[in-house]
C-alpha cells in the first residue's frame, strides 16, 4: 500500500512546521524531609504531650472502644517512668519527708481517684481499671 502524492506532500509541509523538540527534563530536587517517609516533628497533641495524666487523658478521648496503639502505649509507660525517676531521686526529697514517707506498695502509684473526676469520666476510670487488670494477668 503506497502513499498518495497529495498526502506525501502534506507529511513534508508538516515536518518543517513542527516545534522544536522539548528541552530534557531537568532532574528531580530532593524532597524536603518533613514530606519523605516519616514525619521528623511531631504533630499531633498526643506526639507532644508530656505529662502521664493528660496523655492518657487524650488517648482515652482519641479511642472510641478504648484501644491504643501499642507505640502509644509505651510511650505512655515511659513517661511514667520517668516521673516517677524523677520523685525518686534524692534531691527531690527532703531528708525528714523521706524518712516519714511510708514505702510504696506495687500497684499503689495511682493513688486514690478523685470523686470528683471519676464521676466526670467514669468510662475513662473503667477503661483504665480494665487495662491494668489486663496488664496484671499478662504478668
Amino acid at each position: 500500500m503506497g502513499i498518495d502524492p497529495r498526502s506525501l506532500e502534506r507529511l513534508r509541509q508538516l515536518g518543517r512546521s513542527l516545534p522544536q523538540p522539548l528541552p530534557a527534563p531537568a532532574p528531580p530536587t530532593p524532597a524536603p524531609a518533613s514530606s519523605r517517609g516519616r514525619a521528623t516533628e511531631p504533630r499531633h497533641k498526643l506526639e507532644t504531650e508530656t505529662d502521664p495524666d493528660e496523655l492518657f487523658r487524650d488517648l482515652m478521648q482519641a479511642s472510641a472502644d478504648g484501644t491504643v496503639p501499642p507505640h502509644l502505649v509505651e510511650r505512655l509507660r515511659q513517661l511514667e517512668a520517668d516521673r516517677r525517676a524523677a520523685r525518686a531521686t534524692p534531691a527531690a526529697q527532703p531528708p525528714q519527708a523521706a524518712a516519714s514517707a511510708p514505702a510504696p506498695r506495687r500497684g499503689s502509684g495511682l493513688g486514690r481517684p478523685d470523686p470528683k473526676l471519676a464521676a466526670a469520666h467514669g468510662d475513662l476510670y473503667t477503661a483504665f481499671q480494665q487495662l491494668l487488670l489486663e496488664e496484671e494477668e499478662l504478668d
